[in-house]
């Protein structure tokens, strides 16, 4: 009889390795299309009340491509995905929130779902075909542990970001 709440001995290698290529693709994507456009991204940080927002652009193309990249290779992943809670939080809070839910009205669906899954990637590891594995720290933290420090170390840098640089009008 299986019992609740108790580890599956199944293997999610594949799950593990999709989660990998669609959190980080997405984020390197957004990183370097921010990366192209410094000035144009720095212009929207700016519009949208961040102080610096020449050095916003430049933070965002490096942590999006960053952690995408770091995820894709399943490198120091709870922490990868950290960065993408706090990517993800400062955009929802800066842009999104106000606009309700659906992310056809600007909303906050994609964001909450792209850090629920980066949250969720944590939680279950990196799996067998990564940077961590090779290295033996992806059974360092357990599920707990990595979901913790994925979303909280995510919120609290999202929060000091906002913090110090984010000014609304």
């Amino acid at each position: 009889m299986t019992r609740l709440f108790t580890k599956p001995t199944s293997d999610h290698t594949a799950v593990q390795l999709l989660l990998r290529a669609a959190i980080g693709g997405t984020m390197i994507a957004h990183g370097v299309k921010h990366g192209r456009s410094i000035e144009g991204t720095a212009g929207w940080f700016g519009s949208i009340g961040f102080k610096q927002p020449k050095l916003q652009a430049q933070a965002s193309a490096v942590v999006e491509v960053g952690a995408g990249t770091a995820i894709v290779a399943g490198a120091g992943t709870p922490l990868a995905a950290a960065a993408v809670v706090g990517t993800m939080a400062v955009a929802a809070r800066s842009v999104h929130q106000p606009n309700g839910f659906f992310i056809t009205s600007e909303g906050w669906e994609y964001v909450a779902n792209l850090s629920v899954a980066a949250i969720a990637l944590a939680a279950i590891g990196p799996g067998r075909f990564s940077v961590d594995r090779a290295l033996g720290l992806d059974n360092k933290l357990t599920s707990g542990q990595a979901t913790a420090v994925a979303a909280g170390v995510g919120l609290v840098a999202a929060g000091a970001q906002l913090a110090a640089f984010h000014r609304p009008q």
